[in-house]
């Protein structure tokens, strides 16, 4: 129910949450607060595994800077936490709820408020939907990179918010290099512009980039400035089978070092191509152990691809296949999407990592994760932005059995020691939220975490912003 029912439910949680709802409601319509906990509940969590979330006291809908405001002025005046959403389709547990928090969803606040192609510019507000933008300025013949596999419904507020990446950041790179200002309400309900929509711009210290990747901790995030490209041709794909993953390796290894530049490298094991095809049907090569897909925007694609196939073909490839058209690669595009998704039906449930390593360190990885889900028999399927090394093993297991459960958290946390080892890190793209604390700890150490946190006791000094995340 909205507020407009309060008085027809007077349990427990909403006379405890009497006070702070009266508050919210002084500048906010009654149907931007939402109290029936069967409403709130479905607001607790993004979609992350085990990682603990408690019960909210409220969800507001906020549509104006000035709500939003208003949220945070009520929040530091009667210490209650705030913890700042998007689409909830994160895979760290950074939008997950605490208890007797105000959910601040930022969904409603969905306008695209400029898109200049002079400047090569959008300004937007957090909760607009990474495929609606990138199809906005599609039409201005402009393009907006950043493409996570949740494209479609994930918001660029949440992007921000977990510095996210995607398929195409081996050439274009991740959410942080397209930021180049901010505006954000403070812990305290101050508005704070960061950073610029200029070109070029280093006036004092670059507050832009440390809110990108705060995972809500620092501030939120109520409008942003993005820049843009000038929209490419058409990518063409080509896959490659390989009889091994280490096979496949050597062929990203010999791409990058011939210094091609593709629009994508992505890689999917054999594991991850047989779900696909279970929850697809797109009949995906399963015969192979290693399925590479590489692809080109350039002005002449064949070639590149040509190129790229002799290197995979030299590597060990068994088979090159070259789409023929955009239809084609499209549909390439499509079975890598669809890869989480697929490994998640294959067993119910599963967890997601996220680690990143040097790409010569890419097939070591690989097979240390094999290793790895031998150890712990287990299903562990690995698709990985192999161009910059970003792998995202995928453990998949049954979340009814306590044994099973066991084994795979145990897997999980030596996948990330493992990426630690070989020079790697914890999150290249999902962020640490709940999931990664202890891991967070472990790679930048005691001096780095006592930094971070003098950090966030400038910008939070009563620690309301998403109490509980990162450390």
């Amino acid at each position: 129910m909205v507020v407009s029912r309060i008085e027809a439910r007077r349990d427990e949680d909403t006379v405890a949450a009497g006070p702070l709802v009266d508050r919210l409601l002084d500048g906010l319509p009654p149907e931007a607060v939402l109290i029936d906990p069967d409403v709130t509940a479905s607001y607790a969590h993004d979609m992350a595994s085990f990682c603990p979330a408690g019960r909210p006291a409220a969800v507001v809908l906020p549509r104006t800077v000035e709500q939003v405001q208003h949220v945070m002025r009520t929040a530091t005046g009667l210490r209650v936490p705030v913890v700042p959403q998007g689409a909830r389709t994160g895979l760290s547990g950074a939008a997950n709820a605490t208890d007797g928090c105000v959910v601040l969803s930022l969904t409603k606040m969905d306008r695209i408020l400029e898109i200049s192609p002079v400047d090569r510019i959008a300004v937007v507000e957090p909760g607009v939907v990474n495929a609606a933008l990138s199809r906005a300025v599609g039409e201005h013949g402009l393009y907006y990179p950043p493409d996570p596999s949740s494209w479609e419904t994930c918001t660029i507020g949440g992007n921000i918010g977990t510095a996210s990446g995607g398929l195409c950041c081996v050439k274009y790179g991740v959410t942080a290099e397209y930021v180049l200002g901010l505006d954000v309400v403070l812990a305290d309900g101050r508005l704070m512009s960061t950073g610029r929509r200029t070109a070029k711009g280093v006036a004092g210290y670059d507050l832009t980039r440390l809110f990108v990747g705060s995972e809500g901790s620092l501030g939120i995030v109520v409008r942003a400035v993005l820049a843009l490209r000038p929209k490419p041709p058409e990518q063409l794909v080509l896959a490659a089978e390989f009889s091994s993953g280490a096979a496949a390796c050597d062929a990203v290894c010999r791409v990058m070092a011939g210094g091609h530049v593709p629009s994508l490298l992505e890689l999917m094991d054999r594991t991850t191509v047989e779900a696909v095809n279970d929850l697809t049907r797109m009949g995906l090569p399963e015969s192979t152990e290693a399925l590479l897909l590489a692809a080109f925007d350039t002005t002449a694609p064949a070639a590149d691809l040509a190129a790229v196939g002799a290197l995979c073909e030299a590597a060990g490839a068994t088979r090159v296949v070259p789409a023929e058209d955009a239809a084609e690669s499209e549909l390439l595009l499509q079975a890598r999407r669809m890869s989480l998704v697929a490994l998640e039906a294959a067993r119910g449930t599963t967890m997601i990592d996220d680690v990143c390593v040097p790409r010569s360190k890419l097939g070591e990885f690989i097979d240390g994760v094999e290793r790895i889900s031998e150890k712990h028999r287990l299903t562990i399927g690995v698709v990985s932005h192999a161009g910059d090394g970003n792998t995202h093993p995928t453990v998949c297991f049954d979340a009814t059995d306590p044994e099973e459960s066991r084994r795979a958290r145990e897997s999980f946390d030596e996948i990330m020691a493992l990426g630690l080892e070989l020079g790697g890190t914890i999150t290249g793209e999902h962020g640490v939220g709940v999931l990664k604390k202890e891991w967070l700890a472990r790679e930048i150490g005691p001096v780095g975490l006592e930094m971070q946190r003098a950090v966030k006791q400038v910008f939070d000094p009563l620690g309301i912003l998403n109490p509980g995340k990162i450390f």
